[in-house]
């Protein structure tokens, strides 16, 4: 039987090794090679100098297009035989070693040789470019979403996990959670779909930094209506206020700086258009738009809708933002709404504790003030 002739693998240099590990670092991290390299020199500079560390002139090259990866200590040429920093000098017979060429003054350089560090060195040196890296990540994450804080942004859903309903999405090639407080009640989130979000805030931007989002934050409705109506995001029509029930209803108050424009209208659309398009992405949440108008009673009294406010009567005290509402009494219950949900968000939108009252409740007496009583003095003199 004929031998079959093994063919030896290709020897593979310490410098290709090298190179190719740092191709998969930069596909790995996204971060692009010039500055994974300014990373490695840095990492690399630390653990020299431990072995080093009076060494003060210390050169690395590090090339990808032409897989050169050099590491050197640079000495002064002395022509004394002894030096007095033999650190960072070098006597000129010891020098020419090196460069037969070298002359007094001259640096000259002394290669490194990376198995000279050993294994302790080695580590150090992988777990700074580690660290450098990490505070690189943390650095860009906060720099991407620097902008985006505050704002609504489309996300991907790549997955939810089955025990905890926790979302995994993507936002510009980054994998953030919504977790499921932050979604919006009785919504199924399934992989494929495409979502808006808004990005609460950096959370530990300090150390491990993560991306807060939600879906159920009220200030979410306000973006989808300054994507959704023009007429918002140009400014002619301002929101003044939004209170929320997250996946039940929002109200959302607006006035238009234009008397000519219909804020309401506006924010509904032709055949109910912008506001359908916000429904639907609040996945059939109902939004009340009223008009917001400067007259808090007034005010408080278009937040009730659709209940029918008969009258509005607002604490005199100083400070004490209170108010009782009087509606028909077969208006009652709408008023109030199912669970008290219509008093709450009217009392969100308005900022006023609202007792609801029906006409035909007798309203509380006036108390009457107390009399002086005048103690007649008991005889005089």
């Amino acid at each position: 039987m004929a031998k079959v002739k093994k063919n030896k693998k290709e020897e593979i240099s310490f410098e290709q090794r090298f190179f190719m590990a740092l191709d998969a670092l930069e596909s790995e991290s996204h971060i692009d090679k010039e500055t994974l390299i300014e990373k490695i020199k840095s990492g690399i500079e630390k653990a020299i100098k431990k072995d080093y560390p009076y060494s003060e002139n210390i050169s690395i090259i590090i090339d990808p297009e032409t897989n050169k990866f050099e590491m050197k200590l640079l000495k002064e040429v002395m022509d004394v035989m002894f030096v007095d920093d033999p650190d960072n000098e070098i006597f000129i017979d010891e020098a020419k070693t090196y460069d037969p060429d070298i002359k007094v003054g001259d640096m000259v350089e002394i290669p490194l040789d990376p198995a000279r560090f050993g294994r302790v060195a080695a580590q150090n040196a992988k777990q700074s470019i580690k660290h450098d890296i990490k505070d690189f990540e943390r650095e860009k994450l906060i720099a991407q979403y620097h902008d985006k804080e505050h704002e609504c942004v489309s996300a991907v859903v790549q997955k939810v996990e089955p025990a905890t309903q926790n979302a995994i999405l993507t936002i510009d090639k980054n994998e953030v959670y919504l977790i499921r407080n932050e979604q919006i009640p009785g919504e199924e989130l399934r992989a494929g779909d495409i979502i808006k979000v808004y990005v609460v805030g950096i959370v530990n931007p300090e150390r491990k930094p993560s991306i807060k989002i939600s879906r159920t934050h009220r200030e979410l409705v306000k973006r989808l209506f300054e994507l959704e109506v023009p007429e918002i995001a140009d400014g002619t029509v301002e929101v003044k206020a939004i209170s929320r029930v997250a996946g039940a209803r929002s109200k959302i108050a607006v006035w238009s700086k234009d008397p000519n424009v219909d804020a309401v209208g506006a924010c509904i659309g032709p055949r109910k258009s912008r506001i359908s398009s916000i429904v639907n992405e609040l996945n059939g949440e109902k939004i009340d738009v009223i008009t917001w108008v400067e007259d808090e009673a007034e005010f408080i009294a278009k937040a009730l809708a659709p209940a029918t406010v008969l009258d509005v009567e607002i604490s005199p005290e100083e400070g004490v933002r209170e108010c009782r509402v009087t509606v028909p009494d077969d208006q009652l219950s709408l008023a109030i709404g199912n669970k008290g949900q219509n008093a709450k968000l009217a009392a969100g939108l308005t900022g006023y504790k609202i007792d609801i009252v029906s006409d035909k409740e007798p309203k509380p007496k006036a108390e009457e003030p107390e009399e002086e009583v005048l103690e007649e003095s008991a005889g005089e003199e």
